[in-house]
């Protein structure tokens, strides 16, 4: 209760208006002492004396811009009330400074502001000045067809939707500021209206929530505390569904039998776990559909029904096992199964073409080692039939038609591509049209109408980035919509090719190397080692890498390995990279640099490791490591102490911590807090000395930006030059056009000067 109600404390406190300007006017900063607890905070006031405005900001909550209810400035004296008075604030104010008491709830808090400009996250002596940084971008000085622009601009149009009855289909469209606004267009009219318009903050997602209502959400400076809006497709009704700062937003379910409604999770209660609401998409109403009051043993997964109800949920218990609950009657939730947290069973969809209600469809491998598809009847906890399965890979995908009574359309799954298996006699004739159509490709029906007259088929490849297709089935007719990059021709681009080879300790082990037209006419080229995120179930697939593109048209082949602990290759593989993350999934990775070395493709004096987050360990990991592997390096968000990482989690993935040392490793285990200083790299700064570049986002909530500052500050104090970009706009990873470009940009020049 105490830290919700400093959270609240935070929430609350958040913005000032009608201040005496010529006094107050600019930037204060201080910091909230809550029991012991330093919370940082910024007030922003502008204006005049007659019309004064400000803003307040939490940088630890990611909070702000929150109306207080009165404020006063008379001489010297500051005050101000929120929550008809339950909040109050008086200070003095004193030139540069202002001292006062925060009270609310009983507590009585000091707060003193000083006036100054915003403090940044990190330390922002640290990073490269914006010369630097254009300098080296200027090291590239080769003559390409293709820019970095024409790989990483996003496209002109993109993500399109169809309405739920075809009347309208939407899509994002970009300006010439780089913003990418949501447009309506009514199919039969051909009228167009922007209904949602990009500012500062990106539009993270959007889509349809009924035939009259879009929903989209957004955060502040990547700091991923999502937030729900919804408008009307004219554009009015606009509204901010969940305004509480410091609080995250997760779509659990979208209602089609109820239209007004949808299922929402937030941590709204306490930070650290999500309960699930039922929300009015006009008026923000909600309602709380349970709660998840055991911090200590959270729920992990709600598991809905078309209509809204909870029928079941999965419970983190003791930090390493999952138990699931089932209501045979409603609202009657009792343990089904105990389970050890990595292991899967899960509801892909009830089966409701059952005249038994308690009929579903589920993805499970407790009776094996890859997932399977079964149908299961959860009141009696027993399998009905064993449906789909495959002996090399992990399955999970099914989609069912909801127009034809719930009939099973197909399997998914991913081995060496996305493969789909058709079942129903509908879609067994058309995915034969599109196979037809669409030969050598990849399509998959990204949308579709209500009653299934109407799809958008999204087609692409490893050397397509990708195109939008209408399909009128009526008409029987399939129309080109959109070339999402037509500037990029694929006669240019690269084949991504599956490989496989063992381990030093014999592992079968997947990947994909991508090879410029260099190398494929026998060529020794320089390659760039890319170990995905993550690390733990996330793996590399086959399809357009705009990354690997690039790198290829520079004339470097691109390697990723699915080292041992990712995803997709059954649980025993996933498992073995438990307490091996630094050590044998690193040396995957190093077994696939060589396997491709031996292949006679790459240069192995030549050789860069690039990637982020877990990627960017692995960059870190690997110069430390094995220092004469490497040519250089680039790390981006990556993790450099596995000390300050776990020490700096957000406060949700606090429940996690248990998982998260069991895939990594627990510092309270004596011979586990050895390994972590082994494979920590910003203890072995001194194994350091092939070239590195360090890139982050200031407002990461993943991988704290202490985690680059300290590697880069720790090796310049030897010394050693270390290009560091830090954008204050962006996260765990750079989502704004304007940024990517300037990374990609000036890593092109990293490169440019190391591997040329």
């Amino acid at each position: 209760m105490y830290l919700n109600r400093i959270s609240l404390v935070i929430l609350l406190l958040l913005s000032l208006t009608m201040v005496n300007g010529q006094t107050i006017n600019g930037d204060w900063s201080g910091k909230l002492n809550a029991m012991g607890q330093e919370i940082p905070l910024v007030i922003h006031f502008s204006g005049n004396d007659d019309n004064l405005a400000a803003t307040m900001d939490s940088p630890s909550q990611g909070a702000s811009d929150i109306p207080v209810e009165k404020v006063s400035l008379e001489g010297t004296q500051l005050s101000l009330s929120l929550m008809g008075g339950q909040i109050e604030y008086t200070a003095e104010v004193n030139g540069d400074s202002m001292t006062g008491n925060f009270k609310q709830g009983g507590m009585d808090m000091p707060l003193t502001l000083t006036k100054g400009e915003l403090e940044k996250p990190g330390d922002t002596s640290l990073p490269s000045s914006e010369e630097e940084l254009k300098a080296l971008a200027n090291k590239e000085t080769g003559n390409y067809n293709y820019s970095v622009a024409d790989y990483f601009a996003k496209p002109a149009s993109s993500d399109f939707q169809l309405s739920p009855d075809g009347t309208y289909l939407s899509y994002r469209e970009k300006d010439d500021n780089l913003k990418n606004h949501v447009y309506v267009k009514n199919i039969k009219t051909n009228q167009v209206k922007r209904v949602i318009t990009e500012a500062e903050e990106l539009i993270r997602g959007y889509g349809w929530a009924n035939e009259n209502r879009l929903i989209y959400i957004m955060d502040k400076g990547g700091n991923e505390d999502y937030h729900l809006f919804a408008v009307d497709i004219d554009g009015n009704n606009q509204k901010e569904l969940t305004p509480y700062d410091g609080v995250k937003v997760e779509i659990l379910a979208l209602l089609k039998e109820d239209k007004n409604h949808m299922v929402i999770s937030m941590n709204k209660n306490n930070a650290q776990v999500f309960d699930p609401y039922k929300i009015n998409i006009t008026t923000g109403e909600l309602e709380q559909l349970y709660e998840n009051t055991d911090i200590t043993n959270p729920i992990m997964g709600y598991e809905f029904d078309k209509d809204g109800n909870l029928r079941g949920f999965s419970r983190l218990k003791d930090g390493i096992n999952s138990e699931f609950y089932y209501a045979v009657e409603p609202g009657d939730y009792k343990l089904m199964k105990t389970t050890k947290w990595d292991d899967t069973f899960s509801v892909i969809s009830f089966d409701y073409a059952s005249e038994n209600e308690h009929d579903a469809y589920m993805v499970s491998n407790l009776n094996s080692d890859k997932t399977e598809i079964y149908k299961y009847d959860l009141a009696k906890d027993e399998v009905i039939e064993k449906l789909f399965s495959n002996e090399n890979y992990d399955v999970s995908g099914a989609s069912l038609s909801r127009n034809r009574n719930w009939e099973l359309d197909y399997f998914s799954y991913e081995g060496e591509k996305s493969e789909i298996i058709p079942v129903s006699n509908y879609y067994k004739k058309l995915h034969k049209k599109l196979e037809k159509e669409f030969p050598g490709y990849n399509f998959y029906l990204s949308d579709r109408t209500d009653d299934e007259s109407q799809y958008l088929i999204f087609v692409t490849s490893d050397k397509l980035y990708g195109k939008y297709y209408s399909y009128d089935v009526n008409k029987d007719e399939i129309k080109l919509l959109f070339d999402l990059m037509p500037q990029l021709k694929e006669k240019d681009m690269s084949e991504m090719r599956p490989i496989s080879f063992k381990s030093r300790d014999g592992i079968q082990l997947h990947g994909y190397i991508t090879l410029p037209k260099e190398a494929v006419k026998g060529q020794k080229v320089p390659v760039i080692v890319n170990p995905h995120g993550g690390p733990q179930g996330i793996r590399d697939s086959w399809g357009f890498n705009p990354e690997a593109q690039l790198f290829a048209s520079r004339g470097y082949a691109t390697l990723h390995v699915n080292f041992r602990i990712s995803g997709g290759y059954g649980k025993e593989f996933l498992r073995s990279g438990f307490k091996q993350i630094g050590r044998k999934a690193m040396d995957d990775v190093e077994d696939g640099l060589q396997y491709v070395i031996d292949k006679g493709w790459v240069d192995k004096d030549k050789a860069a490791i690039y990637g982020g987050s877990h990627g960017g360990y692995a960059v870190l990991r690997g110069l430390t490591k094995t220092p004469d592997l490497y040519a250089c390096g680039v790390d981006y968000v990556g993790v450099s102490n596995l000390f300050t990482f776990m020490e700096t989690i957000p406060a949700y993935w606090a429940p996690y911590l248990p998982i998260l040392k069991a895939v990594w490793y627990d510092a309270e285990v004596p011979e586990e807090k050895k390994i972590m200083e082994e494979v920590s790299p910003a203890f072995h700064i001194d194994k350091i000395k092939k070239p590195l570049f360090v890139v982050q986002g200031a407002n990461d909530p993943r991988v704290n930006i202490n985690e680059s500052d300290q590697i880069v500050k720790s090796l310049r104090d030897k010394g050693f030059d270390v290009p560091y970009m830090v954008k204050y706009d962006e996260g765990h990873g750079f989502a704004k056009e304007e940024n990517r470009m300037v990374l990609y940009t000036t890593m092109m020049g990293f490169f440019a000067e190391q591997l040329k």
